[in-house]
C-alpha cells in the first residue's frame, strides 16, 4: 500500500570518515562517501564514479586538489576543487582555488577566493577524474639546497 523510496540520498551516504583530531598527510583515494571532519594536507580524489560524495564539515581543512563528482562543503579548502557532477557551498565554506564544477549552490556567507568556473561540453576535459602521480623525490629542481 505505502512505497518506500528506496533511493538513497548523497548526503547521507557515509563509507569512511576522518575524524575531528584526525590529520593526514599524503593523497586520499576513495569511492562511496567521505566525510572530513579533521584536516587533510594532499589530493583527494574519488574513483571514477558518479555517485561518490566527499563532505567537509565546518571543522573540515583540505589542502591540496580536489577531484570528486559530489561535494557539500562546510569548511576550508586551500587548492582548486574539480566536481563532475554538484557543488554545494554551506554558509561556512570557504575556497582558496578555482571551483569546477556542473551545478552549483552557494549559501550566504561562503567564500570563495578563485575563479567560478562552468564546465560545459566543450571544456568537460578539465574535469576528467584521471590524474597522473608525479613524483617530487626525484626531480632536482624540488630539492632545496643547504647552502
Amino acid at each position: 500500500m505505502f512505497k518506500k523510496d528506496k533511493r538513497k540520498s548523497k548526503a547521507t551516504h557515509l563509507d569512511t570518515l576522518i575524524g575531528q583530531h584526525t590529520h593526514i598527510k599524503g593523497d586520499v583515494s576513495f569511492s562511496g562517501g567521505l566525510r572530513v571532519d579533521g584536516s587533510v594536507t594532499g589530493n583527494i580524489l574519488a574513483e571514477d564514479s558518479s555517485d561518490s560524495v566527499l563532505t567537509l564539515s565546518d571543522q573540515g581543512r583540505l589542502e591540496g586538489e580536489i577531484k570528486v563528482p559530489n561535494l557539500l562543503i562546510n569548511g576550508s579548502i586551500n587548492g582548486h576543487v574539480y566536481a563532475t557532477q554538484h557543488v554545494e557551498l554551506a554558509a561556512k565554506a570557504k575556497i582558496q582555488g578555482n571551483v569546477y564544477y556542473h551545478m552549483l549552490e552557494m549559501a550566504m556567507g561562503a567564500e570563495v577566493n578563485g575563479q567560478l568556473i562552468r564546465m560545459t561540453e566543450d571544456n568537460n576535459d578539465v574535469l576528467d577524474l584521471e590524474h597522473e602521480v608525479i613524483d617530487d623525490n626525484n626531480d632536482p629542481s624540488l630539492r632545496l639546497s643547504s647552502e
